[in-house]
């Protein structure tokens, strides 16, 4: 689910923004304030008022009180027609309109003050190839910026051009330390043999080892993150793929305090999986590398664990040497009330990777020294990453921090978690089902009766206004920048209460 940032008033159907002459911010004492009433679990009314609130005081003085629509349909005809121009020469049926890749909403003046300044016009001008050929002042921007929010034990960095790029780097690099550790550590050389077979594509240069992700998830559509994804066959079909092992992903069931025995053993059977698989392949000659996560399987259909079931994860990766991957793709960047959602695991040992994308603009991925390869080339490529996108991800966290948007997120998150829970004992009894993220910030989802009622809703909510996502077969996730305030989230509740009375 998006929102419209408060320094742009953003028509949804005509496909377009319109700057607003002033970017000035209020004072929090003219912030926007509204009291609305939403039908209660009773049947009564719930009034919320919370206009002295710090978390619903950072709005723009241009922000409409709320979703102006100038269409009778959604995409409207000048986003059909920009559609139907592109599609001269792509494939425009992807466009939903709907995505989660912005943090900090449209035209932030932190990050107009940024698209002004010398440093980001020199480096739009003059694109530097970072592999090869960085800026003199590349490390004063990757340690202002990417650097500060490195997850705990995790001090390098690789930077990349996308999420898939990203998760293709880390499985590169874990595939690069398995094997050097095999050699023994240290500075160890390949063989002659291994030189001169991998040029074949055959063992033992290119050796048979794999790498293992669970059922339903998604890591990207290259290559290798393409054999690990599981989410949808239309990603697959046609590709050739590794032949890598995959294992059941836990299927909570909600409520969660209705179910804690049976939530209990349905994860302690995914770990017995996920251990099981990692021995049958290695006796076959096939061991297990690398094992990559998601925090909260998003594509897939808003997935959760909880941490002790990651502490486990964590502990059968070290027992048997795989290096675990966790894909915060989506997950990362505060979206989930935690800069990085595997924070809230308290992992003794830290994953050995942690990727990134969407909120941060940038793609990368963070490691240990440990895995490091000893020779250099093995990860490379000419651009590695934008450097105006790491520039603006710089932005973004130094936003993030001075706005207390983790704790603004926290404090959202558990209000319209709050309000959904009221709509589906109420108005959505049977239309709304497996609510969850209530320890997620914002990261929200709740399954509909089926896929057609799912897509019904969708649709419903944006002609009244309010832009949502689907993922999975029947479920709805919310996916708002984290500049979402209560005042937001009224919007999508009281329009929510409307659209599934019809329903």
């Amino acid at each position: 689910m998006t929102c419209i940032r408060p320094s742009v008033r953003l028509s949804i159907a005509a496909g377009r923004s319109r700057l607003p002459p002033n970017l000035g911010r209020l004072p929090p004492s003219q912030a926007l304030c509204h009291s609305p009433n939403r039908t209660g679990a009773n049947g009564g009314t719930t009034t919320r008022g919370y206009a002295a609130e710090a978390s619903s005081a950072r709005f723009f003085a241009q922000e409409p009180p709320h979703p102006q629509l100038s269409t009778a349909e959604i995409p409207g005809p000048q986003s059909r027609k920009l559609s139907r121009d592109i599609n001269r020469w792509q494939d425009a049926r992807a466009h939903q309109l709907v995505a989660a890749s912005i943090a900090i909403g449209y035209n932030h003046p932190k990050l107009l003050e940024l698209a002004r300044s010398d440093e980001f016009v020199q480096l739009a001008m003059n694109r530097p190839a970072l592999g090869s050929f960085p800026p003199g002042n590349w490390d004063h921007i990757i340690s202002t910026g990417l650097l500060k929010v490195a997850p705990k034990g995790l001090d390098q960095l690789f930077t990349m051009m996308c999420g898939s790029c990203a998760n293709e780097g880390a499985l590169k690099a874990a595939f690069f330390a398995y094997r050097q550790r095999e050699r023994g550590g240290g500075l160890n050389q390949f063989s002659a043999e291994e030189l001169k077979s991998c040029m074949n594509n055959s063992q033992p240069g290119s050796p048979d080892l794999v790498a293992m992700s669970f059922r339903s998830g998604f890591h990207g559509r290259l290559f290798g993150s393409l054999s690990l994804t599981r989410s949808k066959a239309i990603h697959k079909i046609d590709v050739p793929a590794f032949d890598w092992p995959a294992v059941e992903f836990p299927r909570l069931k909600y409520p969660l305090a209705d179910h804690v025995a049976e939530n209990n053993k349905i994860e302690d059977v995914a770990i017995s999986q996920v251990e099981q698989t990692i021995v049958e392949w290695k006796a076959k000659g096939r061991s297990v590398a690398a094992l990559i996560v998601e925090p909260i399987q998003s594509e897939g259909g808003d997935f959760h664990a909880s941490p002790a079931f990651f502490r486990k994860l964590r502990d059968v990766t070290l027992k048997h040497h795989v290096y675990l991957i966790v894909d915060e793709v989506q997950t990362g960047v505060a979206a989930t009330g935690h800069f990085w959602a595997h924070e809230k695991w308290g992992l003794e040992t830290p994953p050995d990777f942690v990727t990134f994308s969407k909120k941060m603009q940038a793609a990368g991925f963070f490691h240990a020294p440990e895995t490091r390869p000893t020779q250099p080339y093995r990860n490379y490529n000419t651009w590695m990453g934008a450097p105006t996108e790491i520039l603006k991800a710089r932005a973004i966290i130094e936003v993030i921090h001075d706005e207390g948007l983790v704790e603004h997120v926290n404090a959202v998150g558990k209000y319209v978690y709050q309000g959904l829970d009221e709509l589906s004992n109420s108005v959505g009894r049977g239309k709304m089902h497996n609510l969850r993220g209530h320890t997620s910030g914002t990261f929200l989802a709740f399954d509909c009766s089926s896929l057609e009622a799912r897509d019904r809703f969708i649709q419903q909510m944006k002609l009244a206004g309010v832009n949502l996502g689907g993922c999975g077969d029947q479920t709805i996730r919310l996916r708002p920048m984290l500049v979402f305030g209560k005042i937001h989230a009224d919007i999508l509740l009281n329009t929510a209460e409307r659209i599934l009375k019809d329903l």
